[in-house]
């Protein structure tokens, strides 16, 4: 069985990489290189996979995860450059791929290891990625 907590949180960054020219930063990230950064309203779907427990009918409960969500990510990310405010991405891109390994990564401890943890991380609208650990 699976269960969700969908969040979100509003972000800025830009994409580029210090030891590249600033031609190549713009051939490969193109407006995402931004120099005065972009913003996106990000949207994280937290997946869990596990067995429903025969006491409580839930495979976890979910005010939990919101808790875990909130504090380990919305408080961290919300309203911040991710370049600049987030020690996270001092020396990592933040591109989709990585903020959502990040959070992954930020979860994970906290989550009983007998649960398998998926994220799910819109950007935009129409551009999202998904991570399982893997």
């Amino acid at each position: 069985m699976k269960v969700c907590r969908r969040s979100h949180f509003n972000a800025a960054h830009r994409l580029y990489r210090p030891d590249w020219s600033d031609q190549k930063n713009q051939e490969v990230f193109g407006k995402c290189n931004n120099h005065n950064y972009h913003g996106h309203n990000y949207n994280i779907e937290v997946w869990i996979d596990g067995d429903i427990d025969p006491e409580t009918g839930y495979v976890i409960d979910l005010k939990i995860v919101k808790d875990l969500v909130k504090s380990e990510i919305e408080e961290r990310f919300d309203h911040k450059n991710l370049n600049l405010d987030c020690s996270e991405f001092q020396n990592l891109n933040p591109t989709a791929e990585n903020i959502a390994i990040v959070c992954y990564n930020l979860l994970r401890d906290k989550i009983d290891s007998k649960f398998k943890l998926f994220i799910r991380l819109w950007e935009t609208e129409n551009n999202l990625v998904e991570y399982d650990g893997m």
